[in-house]
């Protein structure tokens, strides 16, 4: 086999994916490349930690995420496999392109905002609903 046909596939047996970390009610996750026969587990060590996420909306409502994009574009260029979630963090991040599921999740928001039959009662859009009342 040929060095540049192995070195496409030097990363086939790991995935990037999200590591929950923090507690029930305060989620905070790492970024991690993983070998995707382990469970996600605490006590189980991943090979590298690539980046942080914040889903918690902070002062400036600002969800914040943090990306090794050296290291990303390494491992992707290994042909590492990215899961769901990390998939449409690195493409709202303009680093891949943009997830199937993060048009569709859009278009769902849209439709709630706009229709009452549609919209689910949680209390966010509660209280936007008031602000516009």
């Amino acid at each position: 086999m040929s060095q540049a046909a192995t070195g496409a596939a030097k990363y086939i047996r790991y995935c990037l994916r999200l590591s929950h970390w923090g507690c029930k009610n305060r989620p905070f996750y790492h970024i991690v490349v993983a070998k995707k026969n382990f469970p996600n587990r605490h006590y189980i060590d991943p090979v590298e930690q690539v980046g942080t996420y914040d889903p918690l909306p902070n002062s400036n409502n600002e969800k914040l995420c943090a990306l090794n994009l050296e290291r990303l574009s390494h491992y992707m260029a290994g042909g590492i496999t990215i899961e769901e979630p990390v998939a449409q963090l690195l493409g709202l991040a303009g680093f891949t392109p943009q997830h199937p599921s993060t048009y569709s999740q859009a278009w769902r928001n849209r439709q709630a905002l706009d229709d009452d039959q549609t919209r689910r009662t949680n209390v966010i859009l509660k209280q936007v609903q008031e602000e516009t009342n």
